[in-house]
């Protein structure tokens, strides 16, 4: 009774659709499981006569389908049918097939499956705590400090330490970092981030006004792009970003429907970013789009460049002339390997340009998930906003405070990146020591990784001169790119795939970056600590030579 009193309601909720039985807005469309059916007949009306007309059987069995399709479709509201379209657009490939792929395969080793492989490497993602990398002790005191206080009792805690945590406790409301903060951060952390920042950049003035503590510089970038989210002229608003590049760029710019604008790196030329391409990408784009902000990112991600202080002046230069936005995502700071290459803030140098430069607007980006720290999970950032009208400036804390604030733990653990031991406290040689340690090693690393690209057939890596990935350019045989296309793959995917399944090692194919078309690529971290990043880098030498046997 309570069956065919189920099947009633869904028939009468159903409506016809051009492609099937559309149960209620937002549910699938149903086919009935019965005996085949003349095309013609498999849509709407023709398709409930055909019913009609089968055997009681089969009768049956369609009712049966229908109805757990409506039990189960008639509470929800959401189907892929009526979700955002940008959404559906929006891809990010640093976690994308290949990693899902990756984590299935370590599910099959932890259930004794036999593979190649004892364990998956992965080398996809900028994750330095999850590839051994070990946390800066005095970050750790002061987050378990704030986190848990009666650990100011502990007597092998140095004071200061304990001078950082009481400080970011006093200003937080009711002296716990478990309460919200302003919308904006901390106050304190947002004078000592000021303070550093003003420090890098040889006395320049900051305003810690100008600061916005953010989760990650994602959440900086991402609030800020939605702020320039405006048609222009009845263009859609676009972003300049380099291709190669990170793909929060990609995904954020399609969630917010706006227009990518892709210009390409020089890899000729160490990845270095040529002015005359910049040149190209506008012209094209604003055919179609409303160029609004120009995105670098220095050192590069995926493609481990450093910029020169002359080659910033030229992008400043641009950016002006064209009246663009800069974003300068510069979270890798820190990490700079190459001996000649150095790290130049936008802001410094468009400070010292002087005027018109120096009243540009400036959006800078920075993380305490790279660097020498590491601390990825832990959310961490800041953005700079410097020249931003003062009613915008409001607007933006408008915005943001719909977000509540970013974690407070997030924004302890930047305070200790901004607000680091000085010489003469009790914790300033181990940090030192330490933070020495990390970068050393992460150079070593940078130069064994390039070192081995170059020495594989095929393969041609450019210096990682800073930030945590080689992007080497490899070419494969054309039985390698006529076996992708079978398989429906892009040549770097299908090639990627076999890696992980023949060595357990996991990257990012070119094709999730963006690439000179006719070109292939992957992205590979450095992170995996030493002896590990040998034994990847002779896995990988072993399944490539392999690998051109197979497909020569």
């Amino acid at each position: 009774m309570a069956l065919s009193h189920m099947l009633t309601l869904c028939q009468r909720s159903a409506a016809v659709s051009s492609r099937g039985l559309l149960l209620r807005p937002g549910s699938v469309h149903v086919r009935l499981a019965a005996a085949p059916v003349p095309e013609q007949q498999q849509h709407g009306p023709a398709a409930a006569a055909a019913v009609a007309a089968e055997s009681p059987i089969n009768q049956q069995q369609s009712r049966t389908f229908l109805t757990m399709a409506c039990v189960q479709q008639q509470q929800r509201c959401v189907s892929v049918d009526n979700i955002n379209p940008a959404i559906k657009s929006m891809e990010y490939a640093v976690r994308g097939p290949l990693v899902i792929r990756a984590g299935v395969i370590e599910k099959e080793l932890e259930e004794g499956a036999k593979k190649p492989f004892k364990e998956v490497i992965r080398a996809n993602i900028g994750d330095c705590h999850a590839m051994g990398q070990p946390p800066i002790t005095f970050i750790r005191q002061v987050l378990g400090l704030v986190s848990y206080p009666p650990l100011f009792n502990d007597p092998s805690i140095p004071t200061d330490a304990k001078q950082r945590a009481r400080a970011i406790l006093d200003g937080c409301k009711g002296g716990s970092v478990g309460s919200y903060s302003d919308s904006a951060g901390i106050e304190v952390i947002r004078r000592h981030a000021a303070e550093y920042i003003q420090r890098r950049d040889g006395g320049i003035p900051a305003d810690w006004q100008n600061i916005i503590l953010s989760a990650g510089a994602s959440g900086g970038i991402k609030v800020l792009m939605a702020l320039l989210r405006c048609p222009i002229d009845g263009k859609k608003p676009g972003v300049m970003i380099p291709i190669p590049q990170y793909p929060l760029y990609s995904a954020t710019i399609a969630e917010f429907d706006m227009e990518q604008i892709g210009y390409y790196l020089d890899e000729a030329n160490k990845w270095g970013l040529d002015i005359a391409e910049l040149e190209r990408s506008l012209k094209e784009a604003r055919k179609t789009s409303a160029p609004r902000i120009l995105v670098v990112i220095n050192p590069g991600n995926p493609t481990g460049q450093v910029l020169s202080r002359s080659n910033i002046e030229d992008i400043i230069k641009f950016a002006q002339r064209e009246r663009l936005v800069l974003f300068a995502d510069e979270v890798y700071q820190d990490n700079v390997y190459e001996s000649g290459s150095q790290f130049h803030s936008f802001k410094k140098v468009m400070m010292e340009m002087g005027e018109p430069y120096s009243k540009m607007e400036l959006c800078s980006f920075m993380s305490c998930s790279k660097g020498y720290m590491g601390e990825c999970g832990i959310r961490g950032g800041y953005a700079e906003i410097v020249n931003l009208c003062p009613d915008v400036r409001t607007m933006l804390l408008k915005c943001i405070s719909a977000q509540l604030c970013p974690t407070t733990a997030g924004q302890a653990v930047l305070d200790c990146v901004v607000n680091p031991p000085r010489k003469g406290e009790p914790s300033y040689e181990q940090f030192e020591k330490e933070k020495a340690s990390v970068l050393e090693s992460l150079r070593e690393r940078a130069e064994l990784v390039a070192r081995t690209f170059n020495s594989i057939e095929g393969f041609s890596c450019n210096p990682v001169q800073g930030a945590m990935y080689a992007f080497p350019q490899i070419r494969l045989p054309a039985k390698a790119l006529e076996a992708a296309k079978k398989d429906g793959k892009p040549a770097d995917t299908f090639y990627a795939f076999q890696l992980l399944e023949e060595t357990g090692i996991c990257i990012v194919p070119g094709s999730g970056f963006g690439q000179r078309p006719g070109t292939y690529h992957f992205r590979t971290t450095i992170l995996p600590q030493p002896e590990k990043l040998k034994e990847m880098l002779g896995l990988f030498k072993s399944f490539h030579e392999k690998f051109l046997q197979k497909y020569k």
